[in-house]
């Protein structure tokens, strides 16, 4: 499973109907969240997704509707009896970050918090999948990121391994997890019987910034690219002053990485009763673009089962 739960989908101000940003991946069950605004441990009990297999928190820049959720969010996990250590992520001043939370009271915590410095170009290994630091364009130290799975195993020809005398049953199994195997004298190679890996999924999540090229070529044949997508094309000064993106803008990004699907985020409050000049900018574009809703979730599906 590869899921996107989007928790907060406003511009710099919450609306009514939108919480500032916070997104929220679920991989098999393993959790792991880019940006905390404020209220998202309130967003995550509305869309019931569980707070404890949190395992890391991603921050993009330390402007206040994308980190303020962390004090809640980390006492009410401390509440509910957590004892293992979360990990926080983030440009310059994470470490500065937390150790002032912790000076107030707010870390005083039943788990410990492990926290990274990260620069553009930064790669951090998980099990299973990778997170990369993307140098973005913002009026603050900012970065972007990019989800990116390892590559599955090849596809198994189960008429070429019977065709070596390999009975079906656990010596399939074998060959399928990357173990030669001995049959009748002769060893069989899992690569005589596995198809070139397939790639896993890539989820790209640019957060507050003007396109740029990191971006761009982290997106390239992406799964799922989640851009800044502030403004129409009547604020585009204001955009450039902003340091934001309008919705043309990042339609013309997805267009030109080859992206598979685009989401719109960080939708400012000039639009809380109509995104249509947003969507309609960046459909004359780039046809597969949605725009975030507070609580919308995106199952990614493996590039070979897209039609």
């Amino acid at each position: 499973m590869l899921k996107i739960t989007f928790l907060g989908t406003a511009g710099s101000l919450p609306t009514p109907y939108r919480n500032p940003s916070s997104i929220l991946i679920k991989k098999d069950s393993e959790l792991v969240m880019f940006d905390c605004g404020e209220g998202t441990q309130q967003q995550m009990m509305r869309a019931r997704t569980g707070m404890m297999s949190l395992s890391s928190i991603f921050i993009t820049h330390f402007h206040a509707d994308h980190v303020l959720g962390i004090p809640g969010l980390l006492q009410t996990m401390s509440f509910q009896g957590r004892t293992e250590p979360l990990y926080i992520y983030g440009p310059e001043w994470v470490d500065e970050f937390i150790r002032i939370l912790a000076t107030l009271g707010y870390c005083r915590l039943g788990f410990d918090i492990e926290t990274v410095q990260l620069e553009p170009g930064d790669i951090v290994e998980k099990n299973g999948y990778s997170v990369k630091s993307l140098k973005t364009e913002h009026g603050v130290d900012s970065i972007g990121y990019a989800f990116v799975e390892n590559k599955r195993p090849g596809k198994f020809n189960r008429q070429k391994a019977v065709s070596f005398g390999v009975p079906p049953g656990p010596l399939f199994s074998r060959l399928q997890q990357g173990n030669p195997i001995e049959v009748d004298g002769r060893t069989v190679l899992p690569e005589e019987v596995m198809g070139d890996p397939r790639p896993g999924r890539t989820i790209v999540y640019s957060g507050d910034t003007r396109p740029c090229d990191d971006v761009l070529n982290a997106s390239k044949g992406a799964d799922v690219l989640i851009h800044d997508g502030s403004l129409d094309n009547k604020q585009y000064d204001w955009a450039i002053e902003s340091m934001h993106s309008t919705a043309s803008e990042a339609a013309n990004l997805a267009k030109k990485s080859g992206v598979i699907k685009l989401v719109l985020t960080h939708i400012s409050s000039r639009y809380t009763e109509d995104v249509s000049p947003l969507l309609n900018n960046a459909q004359k574009i780039f046809n597969n673009v949605i725009i975030a809703d507070d609580l919308m979730e995106i199952n990614v599906p493996y590039k070979n089962k897209v039609k």
